[in-house]
């Protein structure tokens, strides 16, 4: 029972754990662009932003709430997004929204580093699985293996039995004095008797 080896590239497994991180860095680098394009002291797009942010966490409450726990993250993620979009592209400094882009950054690997201890508890429960099974069929393979050698074994000796008993009689039925009745009598199966013999 082989199995693939598979060599997993050094990107695929880190581009999970610079996920948060890239993230936030776009929303802020995207609220900045925004802020230069005439969002900077703009109380329409901030209430805009805000009534977003408050439908995003709503909406991620109420799926919660239903039972789709992966819907509501996401919910709440979008809404801390859509908070720090507004508060980077309101303000005129830089200080406040880096300040926010690391308090968010450091969340989301807090939320994130959750889901990957499961995800590596699940694999490693499914590897463990994977291991009792392959264990459990290479042993019944084994008892079957040993089983058909031990019957191959068993009819290769009978058959090796029934060639020298069937030599042994046909040797001693050369012998003078051979009486074919005699070993009836012995309790040895009848013999067929052939044409030279009667």
């Amino acid at each position: 029972m082989n199995e693939p080896i598979v060599a997993r590239h050094w990107l695929t497994t880190a581009a999970p754990k610079a996920a948060p991180a890239v993230g936030t860095t776009t929303v802020l680098a995207l609220a900045r662009i925004w802020n230069a394009n005439g969002a900077e002291h703009s109380v329409g797009n901030a209430a805009l932003m805000a009534v977003l942010a408050a439908g995003a966490a709503a909406g991620g409450a109420s799926l919660a709430r239903a039972g789709e726990p992966v819907l509501a993250a996401t919910g709440y993620a979008v809404s801390g997004s859509l908070a720090l979009a507004g508060v980077a592209g309101y303000s005129d400094g830089l200080s406040l929204p880096v300040l926010l882009w690391a308090l968010a950054t450091v969340l989301a690997y807090c939320f994130a580093a959750r889901h990957w201890r499961q995800d590596r508890r699940d694999a490693l429960d499914h590897e463990r699985h994977m291991s009792e099974r392959r264990e459990e069929h290479a042993h019944i393979e084994r008892v079957e293996t040993l089983r058909a050698t031990t019957q191959i074994e068993v009819a290769r000796a009978g058959g090796a039995y029934a060639e020298q008993l069937a030599q042994a009689l046909v040797t001693r039925a050369t012998l003078p004095g051979f009486v074919l009745t005699a070993l009836e009598s012995a309790g040895l199966p009848e013999l067929p008797v052939t044409r030279d013999e009667r």
